[in-house]
């Protein structure tokens, strides 16, 4: 598969953070989010945690209030198209045991597998090096570090 080819991608946090905040997986963020003619999906638990992290750092003073404003119209205007889904129950357990992943990570690799089921063109897009592996192994191409 090459970069530029239309895709369907399933941004987790880590990804979408890194396209609203410079960091060192950013530039990366930032080719795959400019891929217009790409399916860009994000799911409610991805978007909460994403919120959860800008107001803690809205919160703890991290940054000015315009760039914490301009980041949350970036993500609510941003090309993402928004997922009211969830995983196929039946899937959860077995990749719990077959994968060390935290809840949420769990929750992400299950649903992007339940929504693959449709989409066979999806991959997920992580900068974390668990659920990236994971990703790896259960036939989704994901970013790695």
């Amino acid at each position: 598969m090459r970069r530029h080819d239309p895709h369907v991608i399933y941004w987790d946090a880590s990804a979408i953070l890194s396209t609203l905040f410079k960091d060192r997986h950013s530039d990366e963020a930032q080719n795959w989010a400019h891929q217009e003619e790409s399916v860009h999906l994000m799911t409610t638990l991805a978007y909460a945690e994403t919120c959860a992290v800008i107001a803690r750092m809205q919160r703890d003073g991290l940054l000015a209030d315009v760039l914490i404003k301009a980041s949350l119209e970036t993500l609510e205007g941003g090309q993402w198209r928004h997922l009211n889904t969830w995983p196929e129950w039946k899937i959860i357990q077995p990749l719990s045991l077959k994968w060390p992943l935290r809840g949420a990570d769990l929750w992400h690799l299950a649903t992007a597998k339940t929504i693959q089921n449709e989409l066979p063109e999806l991959f997920l897009l992580t900068f974390d090096s668990r659920l990236s592996a994971a990703a790896l192994g259960e036939g989704m191409l994901a970013a790695l570090r």
